[in-house]
């Protein structure tokens, strides 16, 4: 495995090196066969997927493959927007210089993929590397070893065999890469595992993205108009995937009353998506493997009582659509990511008592907040701290490729997403030139010994802090004029 390693990191760096991944046209090349590698192999990977965790066709399709292409999509839409260098304001000292922000790519950056959505999250990272002319190292997650199987006999049919290269295998492999030196991570898997990653990374100072997870909580008040949309929405987000995503509501906090509604609605619901039996439903995932099944069956029967669901089948890893109530704040179920299809709800007398239990957790992915009350949305985006919010809706934020995803403090570092993926791969680079004509030298001989209270003052004004200019929007002959009567007013003054 190391030399295999060893030779991938090599021919990447050497292709770097080489500034093959750097023009533009390399990079929409990449782009338009990474999209063709998705859309032509859609039964590949529905068929892995299937035998991964029996993720039904339809979640593969929009929450898998149609989420890459439109990220590629945006990729090849705005890719000469996003390269162009940004100008930026500058002083009276320097506004004949050209000042601008350079994008260039970090170099080789190392991508490991999580296992719940094991083409979006591998993939989607993938896109911005790309974009953004990096070379890359893949490494997909064991757990769904079928889609990993798929995507490393994919990706090198349709990218460059010198820049991207796909390294499979368990923690050992994930091990054997962390020894060694990348120039960007990007990580994205559960908290524990992210402190290890970012550990690697410190001891060679690389910068790291860390898309983690957490408890994301979902406050639900009794101003909501219908309580039954509600908890279809909600619900849906905690049951796409089998509640094996990220940002799915890991627990409601609600008054009593909100919840006899919530419960009434949700045991109704659930029949409506899977039918009398979820366990027959084709469109019901699994739990990935016997391990999470065996955690997620703990946190079940370690406190509250079961009110919708609570039947578990370990032969299948197959754990039905759940709703605890009576659970305790100390219960293990509210101390860990739960990462399944089971819903504890917390009574609280307010939104106020609901924002405190908020506060004394970890920093979440995201935050649902279900209600008509605008203040009650204020007071939540005001008072919390999360990677993210969303009102009277969950999961659906993801959609927008326009906002950042990220986590902050132990759900996560770093964004990404559209635009955002692009400049997390990008070192924004200062360039400043400056040339040599007389009004300039004119300019800058003040700044030269010997000094004198006449030349300091002349140096202040000059470098004093004022409305930003916008150089784009002015030619360099006007700039230059405005030089030339600057330096003779100044002169005159001093």
């Amino acid at each position: 495995m190391s030399a295999i390693i060893e030779k991938a990191i090599t021919r990447a760096r050497m292709a770097f090196i080489r500034n093959t991944t750097k023009g533009i046209d390399f990079r929409v090349s990449q782009l338009n066969a990474l999209y063709k590698c998705v859309d032509e192999n859609a039964d590949a990977f529905i068929n892995a997927l299937r035998n991964d965790f029996r993720k039904p066709p339809m979640e593969t399709v929009i929450a898998e493959l149609d989420f890459v292409k439109n990220d590629i999509k945006d990729q090849l839409m705005h890719i000469k927007e996003y390269m162009k260098p940004e100008y930026v304001s500058k002083s009276l000292a320097v506004m004949m210089d050209t000042a601008y922000i350079h994008k260039e790519p970090f170099g080789l950056a190392l991508i490991i993929g999580a296992w719940n959505y094991p083409v979006q999250l591998t993939l989607c990272p993938l896109v911005g590397a790309i974009a953004a002319g990096n070379c890359a190292i893949i490494k997909p997650s064991e757990i769904a070893d079928n889609t990993a199987t798929t995507l490393a006999e994919l990706i090198p049919r349709y990218l460059d065999n010198e820049c991207y290269h796909v390294i499979t295998g368990g923690p050992e492999a994930t091990q054997e890469l962390l020894k060694e030196r990348f120039d960007y991570i990007f990580f994205t898997g559960s908290t524990q595992i992210g402190r290890l990653v970012n550990e690697a990374a410190a001891k060679h100072l690389t910068p790291i993205t860390l898309e983690l997870g957490g408890k994301s909580p979902l406050y639900i008040d009794d101003s909501v108009p219908n309580l039954e949309i509600a908890c279809r929405r909600l619900l849906w987000g905690k049951l796409i995937n089998a509640g094996q995503t990220c940002v799915a509501p890991d627990y409601v906090l609600c008054s009593p009353k909100v919840q006899k509604s919530l419960i009434e609605s949700a045991q109704k619901i659930i029949k409506e998506f899977y039918g009398e039996d979820p366990k027959k439903s084709p469109d019901l995932c699994r739990i990935v493997n016997k391990r999470h099944f065996e955690r997620i069956t703990k946190l079940l029967n370690s406190g509250g009582k079961a009110v919708v669901g609570g039947q578990t089948d370990p032969s299948d890893n197959y754990i039905a659509p759940t709703i605890l109530v009576d659970v305790s704040p100390n219960d293990p179920i509210m101390n860990e990511e739960i990462f399944g299809p089971i819903l504890p709800i917390i009574n609280v007398g307010s939104e106020d008592e609901a924002i405190d239990f908020i506060k004394k957790g970890e920093k979440p992915l995201s935050l649902y907040i279900f209600t008509n009350r605008q203040k009650t949305v204020d007071k939540f985006v005001n008072q919390t701290s999360s990677g993210s919010i969303c009102g009277n809706d969950s999961v659906i934020h993801l959609t927008i490729d326009t906002l950042p995803f990220g986590g902050i403090g132990a759900s996560g570092m770093g964004r990404y997403h559209g635009k955002f993926s692009f400049d997390t791969f990008s070192h924004k680079k200062a360039v400043v030139i400056r040339g040599y004509n007389p009004v300039l030298e004119a300019i800058g001989s003040k700044r030269y010994p010997p000094y004198s209270e006449s030349k300091q003052r002349f140096m202040s004004l000059l470098l004093a802090k004022r409305r930003d200019f916008t150089p784009n929007n002015l030619s360099q002959y006007f700039m230059y004029a405005l030089g030339v009567v600057t330096v003779l007013g100044f002169q005159a003054l001093y």
